[in-house]
């Protein structure tokens, strides 16, 4: 161990989580001072903030005409929750999980909704077929696997003359992959992702076809005043110019609008796309320079760009997830990286946020220290045997 010589780079942001994830790059308070502390969220100037950060949300993901764009409540959960809670139950429902968030929509339409839904799982490294599934059932999914790094690569198989809605949790690809807003019914992700906003507060996108499921159905069951987007059968618009349900932050507003106006200034959409791209490349090629070190994803065309999972592959590791809690740690002591054990439900490994905000040239820089961390592991491993 003594001969093992730290490298000399260091990433000059060692935040790789996964959520909350890095804040923008040159991020400070200063940039919040804008921020209407103090005034109601229903005056003119709250108000004009809200329908802000809904237009330049349309604007950078290319959101279409006729979807409506809402803050709501309760981060990415809340959100995806609110469209379970709405529109499920009219029509049949198929669930698609392949990580442990798809798993717990799972667990609310079958356990809480009591929902005959036909589920479909695969295990982490893999995701449905969506080949299989019948479309002209409801369909809930996550686009990207936050905790297993596995990602629907496009929107292909959805048929476009589908009868069912399809329900989109993507609050690790909003921002930073490609996805097919015809084929999308409701999308949701929170703000402290891809855009490293703060929590607390999620996005619901709905379709035309959404939102005439929600004027047409009233669910069997009661539904608590923060999930409700209808009044006397017609949808609550307010919701989708700025009128929230209930009090968001202001602060937290002001600096979402930080991260969009950031995400404009690097190419909008696009420009988060190959930062993410590019970030992930890194990874991907240090595990192929170092075979000890795999993706989690089992084939190239579902790994993840942003929530990047690997596991450790070596004959002389003899407990797997000790090992890499172990590594993760040695990792932190070292202030080159925090918060990038895997998630808890998931294969044990490594989970390397690379979405938009992380600049490439920090993961390039965390790479050989994750071998140094690996190779002073298993010197102190044989020596303890």
């Amino acid at each position: 161990m003594a001969d093992l010589i730290a490298p000399a780079a260091r990433p000059a942001n060692p935040r790789f989580s996964s959520g909350p994830c890095a804040k923008v790059p040159g991020f400070s308070l200063d940039m919040l001072g804008d921020a209407p502390l103090g005034r109601s969220h229903r005056a003119a100037l709250g108000k004009a903030k809200l329908k802000e950060a809904i237009d330049l949300t349309r604007e950078i993901l290319g959101v279409p005409e006729g979807y409506r764009i809402g803050i709501v409540p309760g981060s990415d959960t809340g959100a995806v929750e609110m469209a379970m809670w709405t529109l499920l139950g009219a029509r049949p429902v198929e669930m698609l999980a392949w990580e442990s968030f798809g798993e717990g929509w799972v667990t609310d339409a079958v356990k809480q909704l009591k929902l005959d839904a036909a589920v479909k799982t695969a295990p982490y490294g893999r995701i449905v077929d969506f080949a299989t599934v019948d479309f002209d059932c409801d369909v809930v999914f996550t686009w990207n696997g936050t905790t297993s790094g596995c990602r629907l690569p496009n929107a292909d198989l959805i048929p476009a003359d589908r009868k069912g809605l399809t329900i989109c949790d993507a609050t690790s690809a909003a921002f930073a992959m490609e996805m097919d807003w015809a084929k999308l019914d409701v999308v949701t992700f929170s703000w402290q992702k891809v855009l490293g906003g703060e929590g607390a507060h999620g996005m619901l996108i709905l379709s035309p076809r959404a939102v005439e499921r929600l004027e047409s159905y009233t669910p069997t069951w009661p539904l608590p005043k923060i999930f409700r987007l209808t009044a006397k059968g017609k949808l609550i618009e307010g919701i989708f110019v700025g009128e929230t349900i209930n009090t968001p932050s202001m602060l937290a507003v002001e600096d979402y609008l930080v991260a969009l106006k950031w995400a404009k200034s690097v190419g909008g959409l696009r420009g988060l796309v190959d930062r993410a791209a590019a970030n992930a490349q890194v990874v991907w090629d240090f595990c192929d320079a170092n075979p000890w070190l795999q993706n989690l994803a089992e084939t190239p065309e579902i790994a993840s760009t942003t929530s990047v999972c690997l596991k450790f592959v070596d004959d002389r590791i003899k407990d797997g997830e000790a090992f890499a809690k172990a590594v993760a740690k040695r990792l932190e002591k070292a202030g080159v990286a925090y918060d990038i054990g895997a998630y808890r439900d998931a294969p044990a490994g490594l989970r390397i946020w690379c979405g938009s905000t992380v600049e490439t040239a920090d993961v390039a820089a965390l790479m050989p220290w994750i071998a140094h961390a690996f190779e002073a592991e298993i010197a102190a491993q044989a020596q303890a045997a």
